[in-house]
C-alpha cells in the first residue's frame, strides 16, 4: 500500500456523519408531522401547520445536502485539502432552537 492511498478510517467517519446527517433529517420530519398531528390546537390556527412546516422542510433540507456534503469531504479527502467548513449545521440548529421555543411558549399560553 502506498502512502497516497487514503486511509480508511477517514472515509468511514465521512460515511458516519452523513448517516448521522439522514438520521437527524428523518428526525426532523417526523417531528414536522407529530406537532402538527399531536400538538393541541392552539390560539393562533396557523402556529401548528407553521411549526410543522418549518421542521420538515429543514429536515428534507438537510437530506438533500448531506449528501452534498459527503460527497464534497470525501473529494477534499482524496485530494488531501483541507475539508470544507459545515455551514449548514448551524441553520438546522437555529430552526430547531425556534420551533423548541415555540412549541414550549405555545403549550404555556394554551388555555
Amino acid at each position: 500500500m502506498s502512502d497516497d492511498r487514503l486511509d480508511p478510517r477517514f472515509s468511514l467517519a465521512n460515511e458516519r456523519t452523513y448517516l448521522a446527517w439522514l438520521r437527524t433529517s428523518l428526525g426532523l420530519v417526523a417531528s414536522g408531522v407529530a406537532v402538527e398531528r399531536f400538538l393541541p390546537v392552539l390560539v393562533f390556527s396557523w402556529v401548528r401547520p407553521a411549526i410543522g412546516i418549518l421542521l420538515v422542510a429543514v429536515g428534507s433540507l438537510s437530506a438533500a445536502l448531506a449528501h452534498s456534503r459527503w460527497q464534497k469531504v470525501e473529494a477534499a479527502l482524496r485530494a488531501g485539502e483541507d475539508v470544507p467548513a459545515p455551514r449548514f449545521a448551524q441553520a438546522v440548529a437555529i430552526a430547531i432552537a425556534v420551533a423548541g421555543f415555540a412549541v414550549i411558549l405555545l403549550l404555556i399560553w394554551n388555555p
